[in-house]
Parts: structure tokens; sequence; C-alpha cells
């Protein structure tokens, strides 16, 4: 893991820089403000955007945590109830362009129409009803280890997570794939298109979006929310390995895929993989000001089972994702500096 801890220089310049931006901009979802990030983010300190800029070329560790910065718990008020409940102006809005800021060293911040209401930066915190559910939401089921949005061709290089507040030390869970011991046998199957991954509950209704105010929007949005019925009920193939031989990339979600019944030597590799990770899987506590930006196709993460209380103090992280290459998605994207995935 690659970890780094802010001198207090270094945590005032980046609060003089967040200073500046939020009274230029109101809102991290700002068009102008998402535009605009990359350039900022080169005025963070020399060190972290070096340490950056190595996670990013030499793929040498699958995790990289930011620690220092300094954040205000009283400012923060309480942990929300639901996503849906955005302020006006998040009380959170200097965290929430860090978040950006160093994610956009790494590539491009996208989001999705049918999660979170279509917003770039997701809040990570439990809510009443999902207790049980294999959701980022939840509480007091596990969150099993996977790729973020394993389903989907058009999945993050990088998930970015910024935690405001684990009065709870609740840790999140994760291993490199690096760690990972395979037969060659192995590794050859799962390099094969034999696999089904299908969607996870954030994506479907109600979990993972409103209805717009606008017709052509509202329109869109139904679209979007029938591509994801379709990869439900009408799943492609995948494989779970891609890449170099040698030093593969991966996308995975065991939840979320059915056992291969008919194909006996696919699961039989899919359960050696399994059996790998389970084995090599460490625990993360994020602390306040915490950064952890984590490498998509080459490490899985999850998150431990905890008590949640809803009385404002819960375990509240920001989370957004990030592409090396935002063209890849522009089919599914209203315009071409569009951040949304339809």
């Amino acid at each position: 893991m690659n970890r780094v801890t802010l001198t207090s220089e270094e945590d005032t310049s980046i609060h003089a820089l967040l200073t500046f931006l939020t009274s230029k901009y109101s809102s991290v979802e700002d068009p102008d403000f998402l535009r605009e990030a990359p350039v900022y983010a080169h005025e963070l300190p020399r060190r972290i955007r070096s340490l950056l800029n190595d996670f990013k070329l030499s793929e040498q560790s699958p995790i990289c945590l930011i620690s220092g910065y300094s954040v205000d718990d009283k400012k923060l008020g309480k942990t929300p109830q639901h996503w849906k409940d955005k302020p006006a102006r998040s009380l959170a809005l200097e965290e929430e362009m860090l978040l950006v800021l160093y994610a956009s060293l790494l590539g491009d911040v996208f989001g999705w129409a049918t999660e979170q209401g279509g917003h770039i930066v997701h809040d990570v915190f439990p809510i009443k009803g999902n207790e049980d559910k294999q959701i980022s939401t939840s509480s007091e089921q596990t969150i099993w280890w996977h790729t973020e949005d394993a389903f989907h061709a058009f999945s993050g290089d990088y998930v970015g997570m910024f935690c405001l507040r684990n009065w709870d030390q609740v840790a999140t869970t994760f291993a490199p794939f690096d760690e990972i011991n395979l037969s060659q046998e192995h590794k050859e199957v799962l390099f094969e298109p034999r696999y089904i991954i299908r969607p996870d509950i954030s994506h479907q209704q109600p979990n993972g979006s409103h209805a717009p105010k606008q017709a052509e929007a509202h329109d869109e949005l139904h679209v979007a929310q029938q591509r994801i019925q379709q990869m439900e009920t009408n799943p492609d193939k995948v494989a779970v390995l891609f890449g170099h031989p040698q030093s593969p990339y991966l996308r995975i979600d065991p939840y979320f895929m059915p056992y291969l019944e008919e194909d006996k030597l696919a699961q039989q590799a899919l359960e050696a993989l399994i059996k790998s990770i389970d084995e090599a899987l460490s625990p993360l506590v994020l602390q306040p000001g915490d950064c952890c930006l984590i490498d998509n196709c080459r490490t899985v993460h999850g998150r431990q089972a905890f008590k949640a209380r809803y009385d404002g103090t819960d375990r509240w992280l920001k989370r957004t994702c990030v592409t090396r290459d935002l063209r890849k998605s522009r089919r599914a994207r209203k315009a071409s500096d569009s951040r949304v995935i339809f």
C-alpha cells in the first residue's frame, strides 16, 4: 500500500485551495468545477501529485492512502439519513472537492444515471431499512468483496473513498490480485468469457435513482433503467481476468455471479480464485480525513458488518469512480464532457 500523511504545511495549503474553490463553486457536481478540477489538482502539494502519478503508472501498489487532512466534525453536522436528503450546499463541500481533486490526478470522475440519482460523488452511510441488503448503505450485512460495477463494460479504473466519520472503527476490506495464487489451468479458464455478473442492487429501483423533473431526463433515465434490467435478465458472458497473462486485471463480484451448473471447469476456477482472495483479505480502518484510492482492476474491496445507530454519528464516507478513458463510454453519455453514464 502506498501511504502518505500530509504535513501541517501541506494540510494548510490544501485548505487554502479549497477555501478558494468553495467560494467559486457551490457544488462538487457543478459542470464548470468538474471541467476545471484536473487543472486545480495541479495546485495540490507536489508530493501528493508525485505519489498519485507513480500510483497510476507503476501499478506497484493496489491502494493509495492519503491521510492527515483535518476534518471539522462539528461543521459536518449529523450523518444524514438518506442520500436523497442533500442540502442546497453540502456541509462537506470541501472534502467532496478534495476527493475529486485527488481523483482527477488519476483520470476523470464519473457517475451513473441509475445510481444515487446520477451524482458524481456518492454518500456512503447506513440507511434505515437497508440493514440486511448487499448495498453500501447497509450495515448489519457484510459487503462482500468485489470490484466496483463489475457487471458493466464501463466500470471505473479506480474507486476513491474519503472518510468523514468512522467513530466505530468499521473496517474496509481489500485484497490485491498480485497476492493471489492460481494454477495456470485455472488462470487460462478465467481469461475466457464463461461467466455472468449481474448488476448489483445499487443500480436497481428504488435504490439507485429518483424521478427527474424534466420529461426528457425522465425518458433517458427510463432507458438507462431498462438497460440495467436487460443486464439482469439477459446478461452477456464475460471473462473474470483480462489484460496481460503475467499480470492480469480482474472484474468480479461473487455475490452477483450465478453458479455455473453446466460449466464445471469454469466454476472450479472461479471457486479457486474466490478461496485465494478470501485468504488474502485484509482490513483497513479509515479515519476522518483519510482518502483511499483503490485500483479497481487489481484489487477487490468490501466492508465489515456493523450496528448502525441512526443518531447522526454513524460511519460516513464520500465515494467516486474514476476512469482513465472517458471516451470508452461516449455512446452512453449526452456529450463529450458529460460525466454521467446512462
